[in-house]
């Protein structure tokens, strides 16, 4: 049996070399897979949850995160790429699975907590907020997806979505497809910041996006992250924790002279310039190519959307049939 993938991002900005290691390189693999089908979501109504009274940011990053997509090499004719919002019937499934929920449920799950204290809502929280996770059942569920995969942090969410489809098929029948995590080997999947802060984050501006020029790339990796104790280039170095060793781990290929590096550099005689430079170089090997189509694609931006349009034509009609049975099972079809 082949698996079916469900995947996506918020649209609140274009996506940054987190994602690309996070998430977008694995998508990349897994939809040139025979074996699997994948559905990519631009999930707007998710990023409206706390968007809400500043739609601009959400609507107007659809393109941008649609772009980064195509660069990659996400490809509409072997992915589903689609836009949440335009799939209807996720809104209704949502609907009858907050009734299989207690608020308790949701107010125990660990990743909404830290999201909610993160974002400082206080006694403010968007009601749609509190309940994404739910909204994210119907969206794995109206496709029939079997894998997800997610960060470690992610995990009590899919937990969640197995609790809903437990409780659904035990009370109207065997109708949905209970999903299993798909976690990012161990040790990879986070990409830090280049301040050495915490993860790579659109809010926090500590990113390098996809869609930066070689230019900003270079200036951003010459500001990163090092050792504050290594004044003078015949100092002795720290790499554990120095953000240039930890991105050449990541995208250097030449691992043998990595490993010469990091033993110059903990020796001292290393500067910090000329391993900055020799970053800017294995980056541009790797983003230089995907910089390239991603301009390609921006050249016509409405074929962009036009693909996300198919995309979201050919996701509804799966989240439809999903849906009568959803409705068939629970007896509210009323009308044939």
């Amino acid at each position: 049996m082949s698996n079916i993938i469900l995947t996506g991002d918020r649209p609140t900005g274009q996506l940054h070399l987190g994602h690309y290691v996070g998430s977008l390189r694995t998508r990349v693999a897994m939809q040139n897979d025979p074996e699997n089908k994948l559905f990519v979501m631009v999930a707007d109504m998710q990023a409206l949850t706390d968007n809400a009274k500043n739609p601009a940011k959400v609507s107007e990053n659809v393109l941008q995160v649609a772009l980064d997509y195509l660069a990659v090499g996400l490809d509409p004719s072997k992915t589903t790429l689609f836009i949440q919002s335009m799939i209807p019937q996720l809104a209704e499934l949502t609907m009858y699975y907050l009734n299989l929920v207690s608020v308790a449920r949701v107010q125990r799950n660990p990743t909404v907590k830290a999201e909610i204290q993160q974002k400082a809502f206080g006694e403010g929280v968007p009601a749609g907020f509190f309940i994404y996770p739910i909204s994210q059942v119907a969206d794995i569920t109206a496709f029939k997806a079997n894998l997800v995969p997610v960060g470690d942090d992610q995990k009590p969410m899919l937990e969640q979505a197995q609790e809903v489809v437990h409780s659904f098929n035990n009370t109207y029948g065997e109708v949905l497809v209970s999903p299993k995590a798909v976690l990012p080997p161990k040790g990879e999947g986070r990409l830090p910041g280049i301040d050495g802060n915490g993860k790579m984050s659109k809010s926090l501006g500590n990113g390098i996006y996809l869609a930066d020029s070689a230019d900003v790339m270079a200036k951003k990796v010459m500001s990163m992250y090092t050792d504050p104790n290594h004044i003078h280039v015949e100092d002795p170095g720290q790499v554990e924790g120095n953000m240039v060793f930890t991105y050449l781990d990541v995208f250097g290929k030449d691992k043998a002279y990595i490993e010469e590096l990091k033993n110059h550099y903990r020796a001292g005689g290393l500067g910090d310039v000329k391993i900055k430079r020799y970053l800017i170089e294995a980056l541009e090997a790797e983003f230089g190519p995907i910089r390239a189509r991603r301009e390609e694609f921006a050249k016509d931006p409405a074929e962009v959307m036009n693909l996300l349009k198919q995309g979201s034509e050919k996701a509804e009609k799966i989240a439809a049939a999903t849906l009568a049975e959803v409705k068939e099972a629970m007896g509210i079809r009323y009308f044939g």
